[in-house]
C-alpha cells in the first residue's frame, strides 16, 4: 500500500515501527495519518470528527506506551479509526462498517490492540480499572490507559468508576479528551510546562513535603503557597472535581502539540501508584475537508469527495421514520402544551432537534445519562406533564432499572420513543434494537406499539399522547419509510387492536413492525404456489389482540409470527395467549420468526435481515416447511376441532 503521499505511514505496520521515530517524524506521521483517515472515511462513510481530533494523541500513545502489552482503551470507539490504521489494519481500513469488513468500533476479536470492545460510551474507566486490578492481583506489570471524551463524562457510570478508582491504589491513566472546550480555556506553553512539572515523579514526592512546610508558614503565606500549588496543578482550570474523586490531575494540555504530549506521557508511564487524569484539549474534526461549518463537527458522515467535501447521500424516496416521529410529536405538542420531550445527548439522532427548534423550553437534553433521563421524565409525569423520552432502543437498555422501578412500578404515563428498533446496518450488533420487545414486554401495564409504515407511526405517536394512565412505548426502525401517504396529524388507535391487511385461508402471517412488506411479498410467493395466505398487522406487542390471534388460529392451519426482535418478545406473548386459551391443543401449527440467538454483524440492513432469516424468502421457506406438520396435525385432529 505504498503511497508517495504517506512515506512515513507506509513504514508503520504495527506500533513498534513508530517507536524509533524522532519528534519531527512523528509530527509528519500525524499529518499523514490524518490524511489517511479522511481518505478512508471518504470511501466508507462513518464516524470522522472524533478520530480526526485524536490523531496526535493516538500517535503519542503508541509511541510512548508498549501496546498491546500496555492496554489503551478507547471509549465508545468512534475515535479509534487512526488507532486501527496504526495497529495492523490499514490494509482493511476501507472496509470499515462494510459487510465482512472492520467494525466501526473497537472489538476484541478484531485485534490484540483492542483490549476492550466499546460502542456504547462511558465504559472505558470501569474496564480499565478492572484490568488494572487484575494486573495487581496477578503481579503483572503493564500500564492501563483509558481515553474518554468530555461528552462521555456526562454519564454517571464514568463517575462511578472514577469514585471507585480514586479509592483504590491501582495505577491507571485516564485521558480526558476535551474537544468541546467545556471545562478549560485555551492552553499555551506555560500550562504545558506546568503540566510537565506536575507529571514528574520528583514533583509527586515534593508535593507532600511542600504541603507540610506550608502548614508551618503564617496563615497568609500558607494560603499563597497553596494557591500557587493549585495553579501549578491546573486545579483552577478544571481539576478540582477530579482531585476530589481521588485522581492526580494533570493539565490541561494541547492535544495536538506533540512537543507537549510526548514528555508528559513519558513521565506518566509507569507511575507506580494511584490513578492519574490527564486533561487534553483537542479539536473535533480537525483537518476535515468540508467547506461549511457544522455544529457537530462531522461526527458521522456519508461517503464524500475528498477534494470538495461534498457528501454523496442517496436521494430519499420517503421520509425517515425519525423525521416522521419528530413531525408527529410537534403536531401533538401544538395541540397539547403539556407535552415535553427528553433526549440523552442525541437530539439530531432522535429528531428532537426539530422539536427543540419549535419548542425550546419544552425539550430537554440531559446529556449521556439515560438513567437520569427516564427518572427525570417520571418526575415530570407525576406533575401532570406528558413526557416523551426519545432514546435509541439499544441505549434504553442502560436505564432498565429506572424503567422498571421509577416508571412501570408506579404506573406513570411516560412515553418512550425507541428509534433504531431491529437491525441497523453499518453500526452492527452494538446498536441493534433487538431486545426491547422482550425487556419491555415482561413489564406489567406497558403498552407497546410497532408501526408497519410511517403513517402507522404517526397514529401511534397520537396514541401514546392520548395514553395517560400508564407507560407506553413505540418502537420504529432506522431509515426511510415505505412511501405511504401521511395524514396531517395522527388519530389514536384502539389499544390492543391489530388489523387484517390481506385475507386468505390456509396460512396466516402475523407481523409486528417493519416486516409487513416482506410478509406481503411472501404472501404473493405463496399464492403462486397455490397457498392462500392471510397477512395481519399486529400493531401492538402488548396488549396483543387476543381476538385477532384467536381468529387466525381457528381459521388457518399454520400461524407464523414475524418480528424484528429477539426470542422472548412478541411471539412469546402470542404463544402464551394461545396456550392459556387451549388453542395449541388442537393441531394448530405455529412458527415464531424472530432474530436468531446470535448477534448479527454489520452489513446493509437488507443483507442483515436475510442473514437473520427474516426476509420474504425465509418467510416462504418457513411456511412451506410447516406444511408436512400441518397435514400430520390434520390427520390427528377431528374435523370439528378448533370451532
Amino acid at each position: 500500500m505504498a503511497d508517495t503521499r504517506t512515506p512515513l505511514l507506509d513504514r508503520v505496520t504495527l506500533p513498534g515501527d513508530l517507536r524509533t521515530f524522532s519528534p519531527a517524524e512523528l509530527k509528519q506521521l500525524a499529518d499523514e495519518l490524518r490524511q489517511e483517515t479522511v481518505d478512508a472515511v471518504s470511501v466508507t462513510g462513518g464516524h470522522l470528527g472524533a478520530g480526526l481530533g485524536v490523531v496526535e494523541l493516538t500517535v503519542a500513545l503508541h509511541h510512548v506506551f508498549d501496546t498491546p502489552n500496555d492496554k489503551v482503551i478507547w471509549d465508545v470507539g468512534h475515535q479509534a479509526y487512526p488507532h486501527k490504521i496504526l495497529t495492523g489494519r490499514r490494509d482493511r481500513i476501507r472496509t470499515l462498517r462494510q459487510g465482512g469488513g472492520l467494525s466501526g468500533f473497537t472489538r476484541r476479536s478484531e485485534s490484540d490492540y483492542d483490549p476492550f470492545g466499546a460502542a456504547h460510551c462511558s465504559t472505558s474507566i470501569s474496564a480499565g480499572l478492572g484490568m488494572a486490578t487484575a494486573r495487581d492481583l496477578r503481579g503483572d506489570d503493564f500500564d492501563v490507559v483509558a481515553v474518554i471524551g468530555d461528552g462521555s463524562m456526562s454519564a454517571g457510570m464514568a463517575y462511578e468508576a472514577m469514585n471507585n478508582a480514586g479509592a483504590s491504589d491501582s495505577r491507571m491513566l485516564v485521558i480526558l479528551n476535551d474537544n468541546d472546550m467545556s471545562i478549560a480555556p485555551p492552553v499555551g506553553a506555560m500550562s504545558a510546562y506546568l503540566s510537565q512539572i506536575v507529571a514528574s515523579r520528583s514533583y509527586c514526592s515534593l508535593r507532600e513535603l511542600a504541603k507540610q512546610m506550608a502548614k508551618r508558614f503564617p496563615r497568609a503565606l500558607e494560603k499563597t503557597a497553596a494557591r500557587a500549588e493549585e495553579f501549578a496543578r491546573g486545579l483552577v482550570t478544571g481539576g478540582t472535581l477530579f482531585e476530589e474523586l481521588g485522581f492526580f490531575y494533570v493539565g490541561p494540555v494541547d492535544g495536538h502539540n506533540l512537543d507537549h504530549l510526548l514528555p508528559i506521557l513519558r513521565k506518566l508511564r509507569g507511575r507506580r501508584h494511584g490513578p492519574v487524569l490527564l486533561h487534553v484539549i483537542t479539536e473535533k474534526g480537525r483537518g476535515h475537508p468540508f467547506p461549511e461549518a457544522h455544529a457537530e463537527k462531522y461526527h458521522a458522515v456519508a461517503k464524500f469527495d475528498v477534494v470538495t467535501g461534498v457528501q454523496s447521500k442517496p436521494q430519499a424516496n420517503a421520509p425517515t421514520y425519525t423525521r416522521v416521529f419528530a413531525d408527529s410529536l410537534i403536531a401533538e405538542a401544538e395541540a397539547d402544551e403539556s407535552i415535553v420531550a427528553v433526549t440523552a445527548a442525541m437530539p439530531s439522532g432522535t429528531g428532537l432537534d426539530l422539536f427543540a427548534k419549535r419548542y425550546p423550553e419544552r425539550c430537554f437534553d440531559v446529556g449521556i445519562a439515560e438513567q437520569h433521563a427516564v427518572t427525570f421524565a417520571a418526575g415530570m409525569a407525576t406533575e401532570g406533564l406528558k413526557p416523551f423520552v426519545a432514546i435509541y432502543s439499544t441505549f434504553l437498555q442502560r436505564a432498565y432499572d429506572q424503567v422498571v422501578h421509577d416508571v412501570a412500578l408506579q404506573n406513570l404515563p411516560v412515553r418512550f420513543a425507541l428509534d433504531r428498533a431491529g437491525l441497523v446496518g453499518a453500526d452492527g450488533a452494538t446498536h441493534a434494537g433487538a431486545f426491547d420487545l422482550a425487556y419491555l414486554g415482561c413489564l406489567p401495564g406497558f403498552v407497546i406499539m410497532a408501526p408497519s409504515d410511517e403513517a402507522e407511526l404517526r397514529h401511534m405517536v397520537a396514541t401514546a399522547a392520548a395514553i395517560d394512565d400508564g407507560p407506553s412505548a413505540v418502537r420504529f426502525p432506522r431509515g426511510e419509510g415505505v412511501g405511504v401517504e401521511l395524514p396531517a396529524r395522527g388519530v389514536p388507535l384502539e389499544i390492543g387492536r391489530g388489523r387484517i391487511v390481506r385475507e386468505g385461508t390456509t396460512i396466516a402471517l402475523l407481523s409486528l413492525g417493519g416486516r409487513l412488506e416482506e410478509c406481503l411479498k411472501a404472501a404473493d410467493a405463496l399464492a403462486a404456489r397455490g397457498l392462500s395466505t392471510t397477512v395481519a398487522d399486529a400493531r401492538f406487542a402488548k396488549p396483543i389482540d387476543s381476538d385477532l390471534v384467536r381468529r387466525l388460529a381457528r381459521e388457518h392451519a399454520v400461524l407464523i409470527t414475524v418480528e424484528e426482535g429477539s426470542t422472548g418478545g412478541f411471539a412469546s406473548q402470542v404463544l402464551h395467549d394461545l396456550a392459556t386459551r387451549g388453542l395449541l391443543d388442537r393441531g394448530l401449527v405455529v412458527r415464531p420468526m424472530t432474530l436468531p440467538d446470535r448477534f448479527i454483524d454489520h452489513d446493509k440492513p437488507e443483507l442483515q435481515y436475510a442473514q437473520a432469516g427474516l426476509d420474504a424468502s425465509a418467510i416462504v421457506a418457513t411456511a412451506v416447511s410447516a406444511l408436512p406438520d400441518m397435514r400430520q396435525a390434520r390427520r390427528l385432529v377431528p374435523d370439528s376441532a378448533g370451532d
